[in-house]
């Protein structure tokens, strides 16, 4: 069996660091905003270029205090991408705003920017690109759009950790970034966990008193906030694993450019990576309008895959939105077409070599 993603290896080789870095929090008995958060903070801002950092509970926390402190308010518009995980969508609706979805530019999965600026109107308040797979959204064009219009930015860098675009990493484009430590992301924690990214100081400030309750100074609240801090176990965790994150975005990438090899002349769409995107395949994500035949061939293979994502946003049941498809048609053809195969640091060249035989294999029954 080749897995889609085995946490069980990287884990493995980790396991002593892992172990000593639990064992420092429990001896402490900080666990709540103590000193591996703080260093965690510090280091993951200076990777992504900004000058702050805050954990927070979740990336879908991020997410939400990301766009109160940036001054989205109820019945503002947000502009974000018709295709992704939902959390783009619903975490502008956890703010009483009001997502406005653009399709993507088919070769990258990512907003398209020409839609993004036909988009604005006078009640919007902000622009959310998703950096998809691990491939940061054109963010040049975006943010000359954001800052012609007088927009914020939020990056959706969930899926982005150590990619870049042009000369500044994932993260350093916007007004504020997010992250998400969810377990399979590239740097994935052992449960929950999120990051908040600015150089913004005003936005810093709000941001901490937001997940905190909003409370800058113990039992003094000055908003409405909430209880979303990245705990200490997490951070010493992540920090283990931080250190390996540029080797492992290293591999993916391999693993990515032995895949393009292997399945040269396949009737197979792979991953467009454009520059100046630097891409850190957080998926390989094909895409072939025999996906779920593909899909089924390679599982009887004994080879995981994962479809990211099989419903659009617009389409999703709690959304609804009429005519869809048609308003929003890349999406609604990657929704129905993609495929993520296996893709994780420690993926073997033999395991790669196989499910490449494997596509192959079942492509040519296929057609």
């Amino acid at each position: 069996m080749i897995p889609q993603i085995d946490l069980t290896r990287q884990h493995e080789a980790l396991k002593a660091e892992l172990a000593a870095a639990a064992a420092r929090v429990l001896a402490s008995c900080r666990f709540i905003l103590g000193p591996e958060v703080a260093a965690l903070e510090s280091e993951l801002a200076r990777l992504c270029g900004v000058s702050h950092g805050i954990g927070v509970a979740s990336g879908t926390d991020a997410l939400v205090i990301a766009l109160k402190a940036v001054g989205v308010r109820p019945g503002d518009e947000v502009i974000t991408s018709a295709f992704s995980f939902v959390a783009s969508a619903t975490s502008v609706l956890m703010v009483d705003a009001r997502p406005v979805f653009v399709d993507i530019d088919p070769g990258t999965y990512n907003l398209d920017p020409a839609l993004v600026d036909k988009a604005v109107t006078p009640r919007t308040r902000a622009i959310m690109p998703v950096h998809l797979y691990g491939q940061p959204a054109a963010m040049d064009a975006i943010t000359a759009i954001a800052r012609a219009r007088g927009l914020a930015v939020i990056e959706d860098a969930a899926q982005a950790v150590g990619a870049s675009y042009g000369d500044k990493p994932a993260g350093a484009w916007g007004d504020v970034a997010c992250l998400s430590f969810y377990p399979t992301k590239n740097l994935g924690g052992c449960g929950d966990g999120g990051m908040i990214l600015t150089a913004r100081e005003d936005v810093a400030g709000q941001v901490r008193r937001l997940r905190n309750h909003g409370s800058s100074r113990r039992y003094e609240h000055v908003e409405l906030g909430y209880s979303s801090r990245l705990d200490e176990l997490q951070a010493a965790l992540l920090r283990v694993k931080l250190r390996r994150l540029e080797d492992w975005n290293q591999s993916r990438r391999r693993i990515a450019a032995r895949y393009r090899e292997l399945l040269a002349g396949v009737p197979l769409t792979l991953p467009e990576e454009r520059l100046p995107a630097r891409h850190v395949y957080h998926q390989f994500t094909v895409r072939t309008p025999k996906r779920d035949a593909l899909a089924m061939a390679l599982t009887d293979a004994g080879i995981g895959t994962t479809i990211h994502y099989p419903i659009a946003i617009p389409a999703q049941p709690m959304f609804a939105l009429p005519d869809a498809d048609r308003a929003f048609p890349h999406a609604a053809r990657a929704s129905a077409e993609v495929l993520s195969l296996p893709c994780f640091p420690e993926l073997t060249d033999a395991e790669i070599e196989a499910t490449s035989r494997a596509i192959r294999d079942a492509l040519g029954r296929l057609h």
